[in-house]
């Protein structure tokens, strides 16, 4: 196994020809780890040292990534996943399985090696059937490395039947009647017309009328975008979605309004509800949010979609909607 460390952003445009193709054979084919997402969170926050580290075997085929980074804290440097925390919901590895113990041993001797560039190790949003959380945390702890697993966030989703009325009938009494009479009452009492993003529109204006939503559905979403990093992010990230088609953002305009959006990703036959922004007084008896919510559930029964995934947080509108949790962890990792 050859290893090459990258340590400045020549390192994405040198693996950029090879980055998805690994990624899309291996057990964590998430946008998040796209070498999009991860090149536009670096330009976007550069939270601190790079260390991009390849694995290649001998025939020089790239088989294995560790997107890191050294972040200097208070008291300590820490390892992290590049697109940790707050704006990536899932991060990890990305490791051809042909080759995940031998690229997960390369990686925690590399680690073990160069300790003491740092304090300590914290991997963040980590799927729990991930094989980092078992393979690598074993390769881990073989090189002397003291290991801890701690359960994060949750990130609730629905496993899609192939057919509305199914969807309905997982949904108790209660709440299927209630989406039913909402989606009644907007189509009768006002002039509701859903339209998604696409080759007719333009995709800047359409992602800054997505973020005064966005800012106007909830004050800690407003603070969220005041944070010049937040927004250029934001701002960066969505059109690259777009101009690979993995972009799902649809608006619900009432009467004339935008007055509902969401900023969903459609990737790997999943629907990722990424972020969402409302007019929180503005037809607010039609309920605006539940009524788009119940359209887009529906869309991607009816494309085949196998998984709505609300990613991280337990509001419970999500509980209410039918989804079930799954987890995400950290990671901890010191040399003992």
């Amino acid at each position: 196994m050859k290893l090459t460390v990258y340590t400045d952003v020549s390192g994405f445009d040198i693996l950029q020809s090879e980055w998805n193709a690994l990624l899309h054979c291996s057990a964590s084919d998430t946008i998040f780890c796209t070498w999009e997402w991860q090149s536009a969170w670096w330009q976007a926050y550069d939270g601190g040292q790079l260390w991009i580290v390849a694995c290649r075997s001998d025939d020089n085929t790239l088989v294995g990534i560790g997107s890191w980074f050294i972040q200097q804290g208070d008291n300590e440097r820490i390892v992290r996943t590049i697109g940790c925390v707050d704006v990536t919901d899932y991060v990890d590895l990305i490791v051809d399985p042909e080759y995940a113990n031998e690229v997960h041993t390369a990686l925690a001797t590399f680690l073990a090696e160069n300790h003491d560039a740092y304090d300590r190790i914290n991997l963040c949003n980590i799927p729990e059937v991930s094989p980092t959380l078992t393979s690598f945390s074993d390769a881990l702890t073989a090189q002397g490395f003291a290991v801890e697993k701690e359960m994060q966030e949750v990130c609730p989703v629905i496993v899609l039947p192939d057919q509305w009325d199914a969807y309905l009938d997982q949904l108790d009494k209660k709440q299927r009647h209630e989406i039913r009479r909402k989606v009644r009452r907007a189509e009768s009492e006002a002039i509701v017309e859903v339209y998604v993003v696409d080759e007719k529109c333009d995709i800047d204006t359409e992602v800054d009328k997505f973020i005064s939503l966005m800012r106007a559905s909830h004050p800690e979403k407003a603070e969220f975008l005041e944070d010049p990093n937040n927004l250029a992010f934001f701002k960066s990230v969505v059109p690259k979605m777009y101009a690979n088609n993995w972009l799902k953002m649809t608006f619900l305009v009432v009467n004339g309004t935008p007055s509902a959006a969401y900023c969903d990703f459609d990737y790997n036959n999943q629907i990722l509800v990424y972020n969402s922004g409302l007019l929180p007084q503005e037809n607010a008896n039609l309920s605006p949010g539940i009524v788009l919510l119940a359209h887009d559930i529906r869309d991607a029964i009816d494309h085949k979609r196998e998984l709505f995934d609300f990613l991280r947080g337990n509001e419970t509108y999500k509980y209410r909607m039918g989804a079930q949790d799954t987890r995400v962890f950290k990671l901890k990792a010191r040399m003992g």
